[in-house]
């Protein structure tokens, strides 16, 4: 029998870079726990190695069981032999953000919970999820995805975040359902804390154990100046490498005024929030979901 395996599945843009980053700074202490380690090497977070094959959209169901195999091959090499627990934190399980422009939240993400789930020999002992207000989440999956990607104009996706086809209910829903996790527990990013208070609530064994915080900040957002700046030469044909576009982002790090590059109106603003409200609420009645310190007043 191989050890728990804990999954900490993001959400997006709830500092998901800095856990990793502190999953790194402790790797250490949780080896003399029993615990390996995996996540992603994105934004320069050392020893990040984890790729998850996962299907999109356009894959049907008879590819669930190829990704399935292909993930359990992934995760073989990060358990160890012999095998021992295992961390696992990725905040693309359920999926990119990028369908939030098109009105859809994470349209494959029951597909890609069970293809993990058909990867793994036991059921996940606890997975941690962090959710976020709309309003919030889509404006910073914006910026972020403006940092090295062309983008329309915000105004013109509002229709599509207003009109969003589902929410987190729905999303966690399914990731019960897929992952049949012992535990499944979500924080609202308001109640977040620090990255080691995070990994405590992944894992309780942890709770008396010393952790660092990581020191450095990672994954910020770039100004408004710097996103601007980007934008025009994306929108004139150029090509940035990651080096060259970090370095934009550098170059009006200091230019901290406002250019109104994303934001909504607050009739708009309104709406979402109540939307995110209500949904603090029905998660907060689900079975089987642990909602840890719901927010009430955002």
């Amino acid at each position: 029998m191989t050890g728990p395996v804990y999954i900490h599945a993001g959400a997006h843009r709830t500092g998901t870079t800095s856990f990793q980053l502190c999953l790194a700074t402790n790797r250490a202490v949780l080896a003399r726990h029993g615990l390996n380690v995996a996540y992603p090497g994105r934004d320069g977070v050392p020893g990040g190695r984890l790729r998850l094959p996962l299907p999109r959209p356009r894959h049907g169901e008879k590819r669930v069981p190829d990704y399935a195999r292909q993930l359990r091959q992934v995760l073989q090499k990060h358990r160890g032999d012999p095998p021992r627990g295992l961390i696992l934190s990725e905040e693309n399980i359920p999926g990119p953000m990028r369908h939030f422009y098109e009105g859809r939240f994470f349209p494959a993400a029951d597909k890609r919970f069970r293809s993990l789930a058909g990867a793994l020999d036991r059921v996940p002992e606890r997975l941690l999820y962090v959710v976020r207000s709309y309003a919030d989440l889509y404006v910073s999956a914006y910026r972020k995805r403006a940092e090295d990607n062309p983008v329309p104009d915000f105004a013109d996706l509002v229709p599509s975040f207003m009109a969003m086809d589902r929410g987190w209910p729905e999303l966690l829903e399914q990731m019960r359902d897929g992952l049949r996790p012992q535990h499944l527990i979500v924080l609202a990013y308001e109640d977040r804390g620090h990255s080691r208070d995070l990994l405590r609530h992944l894992v309780p064994d942890l709770a008396t154990v010393a952790l660092s915080e990581p020191k450095a900040e990672m994954n910020l957002s770039a100004t408004d100046a710097a996103l601007l700046d980007l934008q025009r030469r994306y929108r004139d044909g150029q090509t940035l490498s990651r080096p060259a576009w970090q370095k934009v982002l550098q170059q009006h790090a200091d230019d901290k005024k406002s250019h109104c590059v994303a934001g909504f109106s607050e009739t708009d603003r309104a709406l979402l929030q109540a939307r995110y409200r209500a949904d603090l609420d029905r998660l907060a009645k689900m079975p089987g979901i642990s909602l840890i310190s719901p927010v009430r007043s955002v």
